[in-house]
């Protein structure tokens, strides 16, 4: 593909799934440049899908819900799914990555953790990922190393890895990185378009 076409792409993706808008910050630091400083600083900390207020405000939890723990049909599969996760927690985004070293972008996360610990190879991409054979999961029956989805209107544009107590690893945003969020989050919790069981 080339440079113009994944620009094109990155562009496209980065639409229904990224809340915010990555040059919403600038017109509010313009206001008041006492505020540059709290908004550059928040923009790092808070980093998400799309960078913006907006999106920082719909990663917070909207009301607690009881999250039961469902044992995985495969405990040693999923623990390793979930150790895996964890440890690439902190790794910067990259579009189209799906290395610890490149990067990852959401899928690649995923098809890289199945491959490298249980040599299960996924799609490579979200909407692949969520016509994967298998069971869709009620969200209050999600076990650890299941996927979950995100998107609107009927499409799938994020995914997930599920690691138990309503949180999931994900690879959120360019300018980002791998982390934990909340599926009670209101962004999340808006767009959830449902789950997936891969290990059996």
């Amino acid at each position: 593909m080339s440079a113009a076409g994944a620009t094109v792409k990155m562009t496209a993706m980065n639409g229904p799934h990224y809340p915010g808008s990555a040059t919403a910050a600038p017109h509010a630091i313009a206001r008041s440049p006492s505020r540059t400083l709290l908004v550059l600083c928040a923009a790092i900390a808070l980093a998400s899908c799309g960078g913006g207020e907006k999106t920082r405000r719909d990663t917070l939890p909207t009301a607690a819900r009881e999250w039961p723990q469902v044992t995985p049909a495969n405990p040693g599969d999923a623990n390793a799914v979930l150790m895996r996760a964890l440890g690439l927690v902190g790794t910067p985004y990259r579009y189209g990555g799906n290395t610890p070293e490149g990067g990852f972008d959401c899928s690649g996360l995923v098809t890289y953790v199945y491959k490298d610990m249980l040599d299960l190879r996924l799609p490579r991409s979200s909407r692949e990922l969520a016509q994967v054979q298998g069971p869709k999961i009620a969200p209050e029956r999600l076990a650890t190393a299941d996927l979950v989805f995100f998107g609107s209107g009927g499409n799938v544009s994020h995914v997930g890895i599920y690691i138990g107590e309503g949180r999931f690893v994900h690879a959120p945003s360019t300018g980002g990185t791998v982390r934990l969020d909340r599926l009670d989050g209101t962004y999340w919790r808006k767009n959830y378009s449902g789950s997936k069981r891969v290990l059996r």
